[in-house]
C-alpha cells in the first residue's frame, strides 16, 4: 500500500513541486525507509527494478527496468541520468519501417540486465546501458557513458567510458583524518 501511496506522491509532486521525500518499497513491498526517489524521475517497467535501501535517485532521471535493474544499497544516482535495459536503434535501423510488425528476435535488438554495485556513485549526464555491470564503490563521473563491465572502485569517465583511477586512493586520504570512520569504511569494503 505504501508503494502505491509513493507512487501517487511522485506524480502529484511532479505536477506541483520537485521535492523528495524519504520512504520507498522494494519488488517484495518491504520498507527502504532511507531511499528517496525524485519525483521527476521516469521509471520504465518497475517491476524489473531491485532496489535496496539507502538509494538516493536525484531528478529527471530517465531508469528502464524493463531486462531488469539491480541497484545496490546507498547508490546515488545525480541527476539527467539515463540507465536502459534494452536498445533497439540498431534493430530499427535494419528493419526500416517493419520493425513494428517484425517477430521476434529482432535482429540488432539489445535487451540485458543492469547490475549497480553497493555504495556507486553516478554523477549527472551519464549513460548506463543494458548488460552493464558496475561493481561496488565506483564512480561514475559526470557525462559518463558505461558499457560492459566495471570493477570494484574505479573511477569512469568518458564516451566510451575508461578508468582513470581507484577510489580508494582518495578514501585513504580521508580515512587518515578521520580514522574513526574505518570501521564503517570496512564494515561494506570488505569481501567476505
Amino acid at each position: 500500500m505504501r508503494a502505491v501511496l509513493n507512487r501517487w506522491r511522485r506524480r502529484i509532486w511532479q505536477a506541483l513541486f520537485y521535492r523528495m521525500v524519504f520512504g520507498e518499497s522494494d519488488h517484495l513491498g518491504r520498507s527502504l525507509p532511507h531511499t528517496r526517489i525524485a519525483p521527476s524521475t521516469c521509471i520504465e517497467g518497475a517491476e524489473g527494478l531491485r532496489l535496496s535501501d539507502h538509494v538516493f535517485i536525484g531528478q529527471f532521471n530517465f531508469i528502464d527496468a524493463t531486462a531488469g535493474l539491480q541497484i545496490g544499497q546507498g547508490v546515488q544516482i545525480t541527476n539527467f541520468v539515463s540507465i536502459v535495459t534494452h536498445s533497439s536503434h540498431r534493430a530499427i535501423r535494419l528493419l526500416g519501417s517493419s520493425y513494428a510488425v517484425h517477430e521476434r528476435p529482432k535482429p540488432g535488438y539489445i535487451s540485458a540486465p543492469v547490475e549497480i554495485g553497493a555504495y556507486t556513485f553516478v554523477g549527472p549526464h551519464s549513460l548506463i546501458e543494458a548488460g552493464t555491470r558496475i561493481g561496488k564503490g565506483v564512480v561514475v563521473c559526470a557525462y559518463a557513458q558505461v558499457r560492459g563491465e566495471v570493477p570494484d572502485f574505479a573511477i569512469m569517465a568518458g564516451a566510451p567510458a575508461r578508468q582513470i583511477g581507484d577510489v580508494r586512493e582518495q578514501d585513504e586520504r580521508l580515512l587518515l583524518q578521520h580514522p574513526e570512520l574505518r570501521p564503517h569504511y570496512k564494515s561494506w569494503t570488505q569481501t567476505v
